[in-house]
């Protein structure tokens, strides 16, 4: 569940329409993707990473298509006997490796230059299942280079996943994302 915050963080954006088209990169050595956890008596803060990912989407109409995929297995909050437990019991990761993000509709214009706040409305794949899911992400495009940001609460109990709680310790039932990522920005028109 966590990794889902993952999933956007090496995102390949391509848009379909040939007169516009254009490409985002996101290097993924150079993206975060992290998850904090609260409860009563202190907070857990861990990281995933992006497996790979491509959103192709067409800017005159918005449709999207393409995955963005975070690998399930990596989550690591820094402590070994928490992060077993939250690989066996809560995302079963040997089984659902995998974290995955479907794009569908991008909600907002993507500027070629400066600051564009856009919605990205696709499903959320957790734990074998598919959520109706919608991403804010905030983008800088400054010449080819783009720094990308999105924060977002996953409702991982409502979504069927067990909750870590214990009779002494009792943990939020949403599970926050900030993923941070630079790359790159290429109009296709501008290439030879």
């Amino acid at each position: 569940m966590l990794a889902l915050c993952a999933m956007l963080a090496g995102t390949v954006f391509v848009p379909a329409s040939h007169a516009q088209e254009s490409v985002v990169q996101l290097d993924p050595a150079h993206t975060t993707v992290e998850f904090t956890l609260g409860d009563v008596l202190h907070t857990v803060h861990g990281t995933f990473t992006l497996k790979s990912s491509a959103i192709r989407f067409d800017p005159a109409t918005g449709k999207a298509s393409g995955e963005i995929i975070v690998d399930a297995i990596s989550g690591d909050s820094g402590n070994g006997s928490r992060d077993r437990k939250m690989h066996r019991d809560i995302l079963e990761s040997a089984k659902f490796a995998e974290i995955i993000f479907r794009p569908k509709q991008i909600k907002g214009s993507l500027a070629p230059q400066g600051s564009s706040r856009i919605d990205v409305l696709g499903e959320f794949q957790l734990h074998g299942e598919d959520h109706k899911f919608s991403l804010p992400v905030d983008i800088q495009i400054s010449g080819q280079k783009l720094e990308l940001t999105t924060h977002f609460l996953v409702p991982y109990v409502q979504w069927g996943l067990k909750n870590p709680s214990t009779f002494i310790l009792r943990v939020s039932d949403k599970v926050t994302i900030d993923i941070h990522a630079a790359g790159t920005f290429v109009s296709e028109a501008a290439r030879p």
